[in-house]
């Protein structure tokens, strides 16, 4: 076996000194010397091995101690852990000699850490569950495998572009959302923020320098607001701490994509945080209280803008009081009010509850949602996939209050409908749920709740769940209760699914072939034929036009679907009549390591352009492959991508455009403004005239002076696109041009 030179010992010795000298004062020399014998192990047993990037394994467990106790604040037990996390999995020993050194609690928890080693792959899902089952035996393990994913993204320079699209993916998808939920603030912001660097980097450069440019005014716009209120905190004799804080480039990008805005028509990118040090004696809510109080009399609040979280804190425990007012210059500035306790909550969520003495109300909440998702994992009828579906719908939303008849408060997800609520309260009331009454208003079970509704759920005997609850059925208890009662048919769905299917392909007098079932599985995005049956068998897919899904591609029309293929040579082999051999695929393998080039001549592996985000040439894409011959080219921050990233990980590949100016993609522009005399001539002449750029259609509708349009153009590349924005924008009136991803009228 090869051991490390005398430079990389020292390399180890000084990272883990490094350490130990950023929590040396937080423990005991009891507890120091647990730590010292778990890394003088897990550096004995690491010996040799080394990571992608090429420096000694043992310098990742280390820095996933190192965030365990710093950022997580958790103590010598979970850092032994953390040390040892990959010693079960990479080296000769097992879970028994970790337990006859360390004992059975860091036994345990290292074999979950273990059963949830390595990269995600196609197991992703069932990877999820098995997480989730540890959360009931041990919170510290989703901690420390956090900590784990947190340095892995810290290093991810080293790893290949496919692999760096994969990993972001999957942490968008699933690791931050459980930062947040589990009030992981700081964590979760970071590991958003690297995901977005390394999925989007043109993109997360861009906002970095617009964020650079402005700076200068940034920073004394920030000290003009400050100034009077740290005046006024000092006259009141309030002992407080006032920063400020810039939205996150994810944030920003978020809010860029979601409201069709450029990077200058967002308001709140700065946030002032007034922490105050609580007096005795008093409460916290009242003291917090008093500080808005004193802010909105220094600047006017916006009415919409006040949040409360002190009096009904958020689920993960985070506590705060949010205030949006007019700073100086008309500028819209975000305060947060809190103490310190509060603060500390926020940043270091479940951890920080256990330096308090309030940790057994969030305890009993967190108690609350493990209990949720243990009932649905006990489910044995559960598809894994199904499950990491429904489980994301409750992990990242936020939440609302509602009331039972008597009184009793029940938290959902926001977007939750009565028969959500009927079913979180019991499986039996949502079976039977008919609707409910809200203020003596009858709402059927389709009614979204608001917060603060107090609710009776309405039943009937002769009542039982319905397939098109699952329409609007947004939690996961809810969506797995309705689904089990249909797992029993499944089989019976999918032989109805396959005789509508061969009985439309029929009647469009096109053959029962296994090329024409690709084609319907891959223009609407589904995985296999069965899937098909199942969807089409429950009703939740309705065979539309399948004559243009089949027939092929006519070069005198202009057509929705275009097929686009990587750089290779044809070479096919046909299969003798009778034999029902598939044409072989040249000899070459895809190499994901590279990627792949879209050119618009025909080769023999066809792609299409997804019906979900539509991307054109020039938008950054990747590639899902849905069958072996056929790759569906997607947007990457596409939200079918984020979730193929988590479930079918290894069939994402990256690729590139080239230069695309034969064919036009069909593209949906949004246009707001205030209406006046010759706008829309003003805009289709832009549009025909000066780019040349056929048109499909345009319809605006006014209403008092402002008006919302729609224009459908064919264009070749988004470089194109952008350039006819510009120009659009210049024109008087436009107030915002956006693209819509939406294609239907």
């Amino acid at each position: 076996m090869q051991h490390f030179t005398k430079a990389e010992i020292r390399q180890i010795e000084d990272r883990y000194q490094d350490f130990l000298n950023a929590i040396r004062h937080k423990f005991d020399e009891e507890r120091l010397a647990r730590i010292e014998k778990a890394f003088r192990f897990a550096n004995a047993a690491h010996d040799g091995i080394k990571r992608k990037s090429g420096e000694p394994y043992i310098i990742h467990p280390i820095a996933v101690a190192k965030i365990v106790a710093v950022d997580l604040g958790l103590g010598a037990t979970s850092i032994s852990t953390a040390i040892l996390h990959d010693v079960a999995e990479d080296t000769e020993y097992s879970i028994t000699d970790i337990e006859n050194m360390f004992g059975e609690k860091v036994a345990r928890i290292v074999d979950g850490l273990t059963k949830l080693s390595g990269d995600f792959d196609s197991r992703q899902a069932l990877t999820l569950k098995k997480m989730l089952m540890t959360l009931s035996d041990d919170i510290r393990v989703i901690l420390i495998k956090i900590a784990d994913r947190l340095h892995n993204m810290q290093t991810l320079d080293s790893m290949p572009p496919h692999k760096k699209i994969k990993i972001a993916g999957e942490t968008l998808y699933l690791y931050v959302p459980l930062a947040h939920r589990l009030g992981l603030y700081a964590i979760k912001t970071e590991l958003e923020e690297l995901s977005f660097k390394h999925k989007h980097p043109e993109e997360y450069n861009r906002i970095l320098y617009m964020l650079h440019n402005q700076e200068e005014k940034r920073n004394y716009l920030v000290n003009e607001f400050i100034r009077p209120i740290k005046e006024n905190l000092e006259a009141e004799n309030i002992e407080s701490n006032v920063t400020h804080r810039l939205k996150s480039t994810y944030s920003i990008w978020q809010k860029m994509q979601k409201k069709g805005v450029t990077f200058n028509e967002i308001y709140d990118i700065l946030a002032v945080r007034i922490v105050i040090k609580a007096k005795p004696g008093m409460s916290e809510k009242r003291q917090c209280f008093d500080v808005l109080s004193l802010v909105t009399d220094i600047y006017k609040p916006r009415p919409d803008r006040i949040r409360d979280w002190i009096t009904m804190p958020k689920a993960n425990g985070y506590e705060s009081l949010h205030v949006t007012v007019m700073g100086p210059q008309g500028m819209w500035v975000e305060v947060q009010i809190r103490t310190e306790r509060m603060d500390e909550v926020a940043e270091y969520g479940f951890a920080a509850h256990y330096r308090y003495k309030d940790i057994s109300t969030f305890e009993s909440e967190l108690d609350t949602w493990i209990e949720r998702i243990r009932d649905h994992i006990r489910n044995p009828d559960s598809d894994a996939f199904e499950f990491l579906d429904d489980f994301k719908l409750n992990l990242y939303s936020a939440e609302i209050n509602v009331f039972t008849p008597k009184g009793d408060m029940v938290s959902l997800p926001q977007g939750a409908t009565i028969v959500d609520l009927a079913y979180e309260i019991h499986t039996e009331l949502g079976n039977k749920c008919i609707g409910a009454k809200i203020n003596f208003k009858l709402v059927p079970s389709s009614h979204v709740l608001q917060n603060g509704d107090q609710v009776e759920i309405l039943t009937s005997e002769k009542q039982s769940p319905k397939l098109e609850w699952l329409k609007y059925a947004t939690t996961a208890k809810a969506r797995s209760k309705i689904k089990s009662v249909f797992k029993l048919e499944k089989k019976k769905h999918i032989e109805k699914g396959k005789e509508i299917v061969d009985e439309a392909i029929k009647k469009t007098k096109a053959p029962l072939t296994s090329n024409n079932l690709k084609k319907i599985i891959a223009h609407y995005n589904l995985n296999n034929k069965e899937q098909l049956y199942s969807e089409v068998g429950m009703g939740f897919l309705e065979l539309n036009n399948l004559n243009e899904i089949l027939e092929k591609k006519s070069p005198n029309k202009l057509v929705k679907y275009w097929n686009i293929t990587f750089n290779r040579k044809k070479k096919e082999e046909k299969a003798e009549p009778g034999e029902g051999k598939k044409p072989k695929k040249n000899g070459k393998k895809i190499d994901k390591q590279k990627p792949f080039v879209l050119k618009e001549a025909q080769d023999n592996i066809t792609y299409s352009l997804a019906k979900c985000c539509n991307p054109i040439p020039g938008d950054e894409v990747v590639g899902y492959l849905s069958t072996d011959d056929h790759v569906v080219i997607h947007k990457r921050g596409c939200k079918e991508v984020e979730k193929f990233l988590s479930s079918h990980g290894d069939n994402i590949i990256a690729a590139e455009w080239t230069r695309f100016k034969k064919q036009s993609y069909l593209t949906r522009l949004r246009l707001e403004g205030f209406d006046r005399v010759g706008i829309v001539n003003e805009v289709t002449n832009v549009i025909s005239k000066q780019h040349s750029i056929n048109m499909r259609s345009v319809q605006f509708d006014t209403h008092d002076g402002v008006f919302e349009g729609d224009v459908f153009i064919y264009i070749h590349n988004a470089d194109d696109l952008n350039e006819l924005i510009l120009q659009l924008k210049k024109i008087r009136g436009i107030d915002r041009v956006s693209r819509d991803e939406n294609l239907s009228d």
